[in-house]
């Protein structure tokens, strides 16, 4: 099963190389800057398009949580923020937890018990949610480590069961 996991992680990063940029949510179509037109195969089913945020699944010392497939980072919520709410951790706090933006998607190799969307933050991006709750990065933290969990009593990873989630072959 972590196998499978890797093996999605390592393809996804391979062929799409995420992004934790942030985009609009409509992203207008550009004949020029489609597939086709750089010299690639004009049909790439399960590609990401530019400006996704890939989540995955992983195992950590803490269970399984949710993380980017890009470089591994586990992500967290904070318990300043309100379901549907505005991103509260902003200014200083941001500099140490910067919010996680982009497109969601979930891995080809994963499904989720609960549900990805964005919130507008207030310089207009989109950052990431999981079921409404805004989603952040711990800055220097490595790939899959779980080190801000419990910080403050207001940092969580997103903890899920192993029956909470449906692994693709």
């Amino acid at each position: 099963m972590v196998a499978a996991v890797f093996g999605s992680l390592v393809l996804l990063l391979t062929a799409c190389g995420g992004s934790s940029s942030s985009s609009s949510s409509s992203p207008a179509s550009n004949p020029a800057s489609s597939p086709a037109a750089a010299g690639q195969p004009s049909s790439a089913p399960g590609l990401p398009k530019k400006g996704t945020t890939v989540l995955i699944v992983e195992h950590s010392k803490l269970g399984w949580v949710l993380a980017t497939a890009k470089n591994g980072l586990v992500v967290y919520t904070y318990t300043g923020d309100t379901k549907g709410g505005s991103p509260t951790c902003t200014g200083s706090c941001a500099l140490v937890w910067p919010a996680l933006t982009g497109i969601p998607m979930v891995s080809t190799a994963d499904t989720l018990p609960g549900t990805l969307g964005t919130v507008t933050m207030p310089n207009g991006a989109k950052q990431i949610t999981y079921n409404g709750y805004p989603l952040y990065l711990l800055k220097g933290a490595g790939p899959f480590s779980t080190k801000g969990q419990g910080l403050e009593g207001k940092w969580h990873v997103i903890k899920l069961k192993a029956s909470d989630v449906t692994f693709g072959t």
